[in-house]
């Protein structure tokens, strides 16, 4: 009886010693999740990521944050799955700071201080801070500050480190000699959406010259006829002309006005903003119209008028879509997949130390 007791007794001891070692483990693992999740993975193990990274070909993108705070999401192989490209992992936690080999910061909060540089944390050997912005240098303020930071930038303009323009184009997978009938379904011969009216910008001048010569229809929160975006293109459809005019005019800067609204609209594009040449370097030939092209507003109008009345002429605007489709820039996952196809190009140990200039320079390609 004694012997009895005595192995239940044993047992009975195995079996707390088991479960208090199935505590200790659970306890241990709950204490290490929560220092990951608060402190980060350790250093040691972090840089053993990054090392494995780099030899296994992958790149790492950390999006510090989201531009204008529209989180999306990263589950899956983000940049193999939507845009196949291979080796890319996007990441948004802050955590693996230390295993990412490029870290990309939106120039908007920056700006607006409601996002800051992490520059009281030591950097990993080789990683790269990109600079992103999409906007004017009118309206990226004053970079002086970032002076001798940034490695990399990401922009529109095409000598960015890492281009990523509003549109571009696409060459047919078969070619057609067939193009719709662009007259069809035409009710305006002028027509501009524009929200944010400023007197003193350069489109607002020639806005009202062109007004005086010829009827221009607008649409927009100016003129107080605003259009969904379901409305936006069948609206832009019904114009012989539109307005792609920038409110800010430099180096490389043509934004959807051009590649979605005209041209997804229908619509052959009067534009205004950078010089020709930039156009001509992006665009399709012979598919818009620029207002430096002519001596005067008035004269333009007349070229629209006339342009308007002859079918053959008017058609030749659109010979393009034989050969070519546009692309409108997608999400901003696929800008920073992007940075993967250009990272093995790009060079090691670039520094920017005066981004302002930079941003601000004119240049020649």
């Amino acid at each position: 009886m004694r012997n009895q007791q005595s192995i239940q007794e044993t047992d009975l001891a195995k079996k707390m010693e088991v479960r208090s070692i199935k505590n200790g483990i659970i306890f241990c693992t709950i204490v290490v999740l929560l220092f990951i999740l608060y402190y980060g993975l350790p250093k040691e193990i972090q840089l053993s990521y990054f090392s494995y990274s780099r030899s296994s070909g992958t790149v790492t993108i950390l999006i510090w944050y989201w531009p204008f705070g529209n989180t999306l999401t990263l589950k899956g192989n983000v940049c193999l799955d939507l845009y196949k490209i291979p080796n890319c992992t996007l990441v948004d936690q802050r955590s693996l700071f230390s295993s990412a080999h490029v870290v990309v910061f939106h120039n908007r909060e920056l700006i607006q201080g409601s996002q800051q540089l992490p520059i009281e944390l030591p950097r990993p050997q080789g990683q790269r801070w990109a600079w992103m912005s999409l906007e004017s240098p009118n309206h990226n303020g004053n970079l002086k500050k970032f002076a001798n930071i940034f490695n990399m930038t990401i922009s529109y303009r095409r000598d960015a480190d890492v281009t990523i323009p509003y549109g571009e184009l696409l060459p047919l997978e078969t070619e057609s000699n067939l193009v719709e009938d662009s007259h069809i379904n035409k009710t305006s011969l002028v027509c501009w959406v524009v929200s944010n009216y400023r007197n003193q910008d350069r489109r607002s001048q020639v806005y009202k010259e062109l007004s005086a010569t010829v009827p221009v229809k607008v649409y927009g929160r100016w003129n107080k006829m605003p259009l969904s975006s379901e409305d936006l293109l069948p609206t832009i459809s019904r114009c012989y002309f539109y307005l792609a005019f920038e409110n800010s005019l430099a180096k490389d800067y043509v934004t959807e006005k051009l590649w979605h609204n005209a041209y997804k609209g229908g619509a052959v594009p009067v534009v205004l903003g950078p010089p020709i040449c930039d156009y001509k370097a992006v665009a399709p030939e012979h598919s818009f119209i620029h207002v430096d092209e002519f001596s005067s507003v008035r004269e333009l109008g007349k070229y629209l008028q006339r342009l308007a009345e002859d079918r053959k002429r008017y058609e030749e605007y659109f010979n393009w879509k034989k050969h070519w489709k546009v692309k409108v820039r997608g999400d901003w996952r696929e800008s920073l997949c992007k940075i993967c196809l250009q990272y093995n190009s790009l060079t090691q140990h670039k520094v920017y130390s005066d981004l302002e200039a930079w941003d601000k320079k004119e240049y020649r390609p």
